[in-house]
């Protein structure tokens, strides 16, 4: 009996990338990116990529009973250093981390581990200790509430209101002083430019 034919197989990619090197930065940065999700609203554990797997692991539970009022994560392929830094006066250096980003959505999504689209629409200039540590607000792309959002003010005033109180007490200690703080809230144009920082510090850190 003559051997049946084998068929062809499809080509498959046996490696995950990494999120934060294997990633694309998103299809129109600094307006449109792409927004790795470590955490959502209802964690109660801090998660973050390991650097050197690209897996989530646990950072540590969360301290205090505030959780995180959006979805929150990093650009891919962004690197805060001196050219962040330069961004917030108050700040003596990046936190060498990716850029943090904040998404708002309407709609509840409850699994981290994903990516999503985020339109930039401004930020909180944060330095926790010495260190710049923006936080990118985006609004989920083609969201039926707010995606039509396209600066700060153009979502309620109480849900910017709610990521300031998140990040000036997510760490804080009883009887101990916070390390974290919120030095401006700044609109789309100057959120653009911590974007294209964060790029840049990228590419000089870990090539293009």
């Amino acid at each position: 009996m003559p051997p049946r034919p084998s068929r062809p197989r499809p080509a498959v990619n046996h490696f995950r990338p990494h999120p934060w090197h294997g990633l694309d930065v998103g299809p129109a940065p600094p307006d449109v990116v792409n927004v790795f999700v470590e955490i959502t609203p209802f964690d109660l554990m801090k998660y973050e990529v390991d650097k050197v797997s690209g897996y989530l692991i646990v950072d540590r539970p969360q301290r205090s009973s505030a959780q995180h009022p959006s979805l929150y994560g990093f650009v891919p392929r962004t690197y805060c250093a001196d050219r962040v830094c330069r961004l917030s006066p108050k700040a003596r250096q990046g936190d060498g981390d990716p850029l943090d980003v904040c998404v708002l959505s309407e709609r509840s999504i409850t699994r981290g581990e994903i990516i999503v689209r985020g339109r930039v629409i401004g930020g909180l200039q944060m330095v926790d200790g010495e260190d710049a540590d923006d936080k990118v607000i985006c609004v989920l792309e083609n969201d039926y509430v707010w995606g039509a959002a396209r600066t700060l003010s153009d979502v309620p005033k109480v849900l910017v209101e709610r990521l300031q109180h998140y990040f000036l007490t997510y760490k804080l200690v009883p009887g101990q002083p916070t390390r974290a703080r919120i030095t401006k809230v700044y609109g789309r144009a100057h959120a653009r430019k911590v974007v294209l920082a964060a790029m840049a510090d990228y590419a000089q850190h870990f090539g293009h």
